[in-house]
């Protein structure tokens, strides 16, 4: 490398360090405290100045982060990019087809969130495969309230809370399957539950009952542990 080459890099960097200080400097002129800035409405994008009800915050996988604000009583959701945090962007409005508010109850899998109407409505699944043009898919016959388990991203079981004012209630459960877009979220009840076990190392939980043993398995989570265990009789 000769004198030119090294002298043309050394200008380069030169430039680079000085636009990243004078884009310091300016944002420090904004927000005087270097430790923390609050950025209010009026300097995000027209939606974030719109009232909401709750939010959900979702890696897409791609190494962008969105924010998800429920608005107009869950009518629309409102969606930012908001990957950097000094750059936030308004991506668009998804219209949704909700019976009212909702809260975001817990996340069933990388792309599915369970989602809790507000006054007894109900639950539904908010599918967000499609990021930026997110679905909602009801749960028909579901209690909407009850303890919830996750069943990794297959589904969840919710368990309802005992009324009988007995020293033991045995709560009845409900399995609910997590399908696709194509198909309905399939809703299995177990009545009377005495005792639940479950083996983690299969993914199989056994509910104990007045009419007998049920068994809930996940035949994904059995071959994964099938391969392992194969894998540790053959190692190498």
């Amino acid at each position: 490398m000769n004198t030119k080459q090294i002298f043309r890099i050394a200008q380069l960097t030169l430039t680079a360090v000085a636009a990243l200080t004078l884009g310091g400097q300016a944002e420090a002129r904004n927000h005087p405290s270097n430790k923390i800035i609050v950025v209010s409405p009026a300097e995000l994008p027209e939606l974030a100045r719109v009232t909401g009800q709750a939010m959900l915050l979702h890696e897409t996988g791609d190494g962008s982060t969105l924010l998800y604000i429920e608005q107009d009583h869950g009518a629309r959701l409102a969606i930012f990019d908001v990957t950097d945090p000094a750059k936030i962007k308004e991506v668009k409005s998804a219209r949704l087809d909700a019976p009212g508010s909702f809260d975001f109850v817990s996340s069933l899998g990388d792309h599915t969130e369970l989602v809790r109407f507000r006054h007894g409505q109900g639950q539904a699944v908010l599918d967000l495969r499609k990021a930026k043009a997110p679905a909602l898919q009801t749960i028909e016959g579901l209690n909407s309230n009850g303890t919830l388990e996750r069943l990794g991203q297959d589904g969840f079981m919710m368990a309802s809370q005992p009324t009988a004012q007995t020293e033991r209630s045995d709560p009845d459960y409900q399995i609910v399957e997590v399908s696709n877009s194509l198909q309905s979220n399939r809703v299995t009840d177990v009545k009377q539950v005495r005792e639940k076990i479950t083996n983690d190392e299969t993914g199989t939980t056994f509910l104990l009952t007045a009419d007998g043993l049920y068994v809930v398995r996940r035949p994904a989570v059995e071959r994964e542990h099938e391969i392992h265990e194969l894998q540790m009789s053959n190692p190498g």
